[in-house]
């Protein structure tokens, strides 16, 4: 069968591959689980794996299947499956177990092992392909109602993960109770981290750089939140001007933002990173300024990356309930539409700077 694949450390050797069609006794002890792909979304990551800047083939394998955000439908289920059936929709987990006590303990995600295991990032194929096959313990039931944004999922997980992540280190408090929330960046994640924040409750401002009108301030306005061009005052400026913030989401990409999140945080509040950025940029800042907030405010910075089982289902709950308080706002993110896997270089051209791209997907089947 056909798949998008990368020989790791080769920049731009994206191909279609061929792969051994799997079968669901691969899996051991019955819980095998065959999945029909029907999209796959693609992101920075796989941009970065393809400019060869990481990634890493499966043992044995001289490629790599790119592909980390999926949806499927089950066809075909092993013996001592129980929780899944065909027709199902599915998605699958991507961080796997490696040897480090938290992979023993099922928080993966919190791996401390230098080599980890991540499906279509490093030493396990993706999702970009004609089917897959997994065990029952890494895929997660979606409910049909959202076959047509499924595929959002797994970056709605990396936002799951940030925000929960924050509300359970603020357990610390006792009576944290968060009400202005501010997201650097409106980007896939950063119009996620909006949605999920609204969600939950909380006044956002979110920053980005483009003036208005564009189609990602018209998205975070759909959702009650306040569209801040950076041009016009950024997030220390409007924390100067209105108060601090509970809560910060940086996603922006552009890590000086990090130090300007620092210093927009109200007392008692919590910064979120979940940009990986590489280079050399440094930037001076009041350093003494900030480490004396800090001290004096009871602050916090975390950060996150991957997702484990509970941010995918609380991931699911959060497409339902977005659904229902913004009917067609999560389809207004899927921009860009590439039909078969033989068109995949209309791929890597969305990705590569293609104006007005929020999320571009390959449909692999048609759902």
């Amino acid at each position: 069968m056909k798949a998008v694949a990368v020989f790791p450390g080769k920049a731009g050797s994206a191909h279609l591959a061929e792969l051994s069609r799997p079968k669901i006794s691969d899996v051991p002890g019955g819980r095998g689980v065959r999945v029909e792909v029907l999209r796959v979304g693609v992101d920075g990551t796989d941009r970065e794996i393809n400019d060869a800047d990481y990634g890493e083939a499966p043992a044995g394998s001289p490629f790599l299947v790119l592909g980390h955000e999926s949806l499927g439908r089950v066809v075909e289920v092993g013996p001592n499956v129980t929780e899944l059936q065909p027709g199902d929709l599915a998605v699958a987990m991507v961080r796997r177990p490696g040897t480090s006590v938290y992979d023993a303990i099922g928080m993966q995600d919190f791996t401390t092992d230098d080599a980890y295991f991540e499906r279509g990032i490093s030493r396990l194929h993706g999702f970009l392909t004609e089917e897959y096959v997994d065990s029952a313990d890494w895929i997660v039931k979606l409910p049909s109602t959202l076959s047509k944004v499924g595929v959002l999922l797994e970056p709605m997980t990396v936002v799951e993960k940030g925000i929960g992540q924050a509300f359970e280190a603020q357990r610390r408090l006792r009576v944290w109770r968060p009400r202005r929330a501010a997201v650097l960046g409106a980007g896939t994640i950063g119009l996620m981290a909006t949605l999920v924040l609204r969600l939950r409750g909380l006044a956002v401002d979110t920053f980005a750089l483009s003036p208005r009108p564009n189609t990602n301030a018209t998205l975070v306005e759909a959702t009650g939140a306040r569209y801040v061009c950076g041009q016009d005052r950024n997030v220390v400026q409007a924390a100067e001007a209105e108060g601090g913030y509970d809560l910060v989401f940086e996603c922006s990409g552009f890590s000086p933002l990090v130090f300007d999140g620092m210093r927009a945080l109200a007392k008692n509040g919590v910064l979120v990173l979940s940009s990986i950025t590489g280079g050399e940029r440094k930037v001076d800042v009041p350093s003494d300024a900030i480490n004396q907030s800090f001290v004096l405010g009871n602050k916090l910075m975390l950060g996150t990356v991957n997702a484990g089982r509970g941010d995918f289902e609380q991931g699911v709950r959060d497409l339902v309930q977005s659904e229902a308080a913004y009917p067609g706002w999560l389809e207004q993110l899927l921009t860009h539409p590439v039909r078969g896997l033989e068109n995949w270089p209309m791929l890597f051209e969305a990705l590569n700077g293609k104006k007005g791209v929020i999320k571009a997907f390959l449909e692999v089947c048609p759902s």
